[in-house]
């Protein structure tokens, strides 16, 4: 069982920076892939960001890649997002989530969320 509680969200100017982070609680931390996900209003949630248990092998959706960094800490159990460059598309909540496996799927443990809007 792994708990996952994310921060970092809040309200920016497009152009704008945030680093979202998600904490890891439970057993076994390094033990799992580390994804995270984003839900627009009326919208299905959609595939952000992966990163594999070493850290060494990430994934992105493609209109994210260049602008979205994940990296992860295991010894912090703790995994980020860091997001530049943030249009007005990007608005959503972001969800930190955790599978034995790397991939687009729908993971098996996730957080609870933290919005992120991107103003105009």
């Amino acid at each position: 069982q792994v708990q996952l509680v994310e921060s970092g969200g809040g309200l920016v100017h497009a152009g704008c920076s945030l680093r979202l982070s998600c904490a890891a609680s439970g057993r076994h931390f390094s033990n799992y892939v580390m994804g995270w996900f984003r839900q627009a209003p009326g919208k299905v949630r959609e595939f952000v960001s992966a990163i594999n248990v070493k850290g060494d092998i990430t994934d992105y959706a493609d209109t994210r890649k260049g602008r979205f960094t994940i990296s992860r800490d295991n010894a912090k159990h703790t995994v980020y997002l860091q997001m530049n460059s943030l249009q007005p598309a990007d608005t959503a909540v972001y969800y930190c989530a955790a599978d034995p496996l790397l991939g687009r799927h729908s993971y098996t443990y996730w957080g609870q969320g933290t919005q992120v809007t991107v103003s105009s």
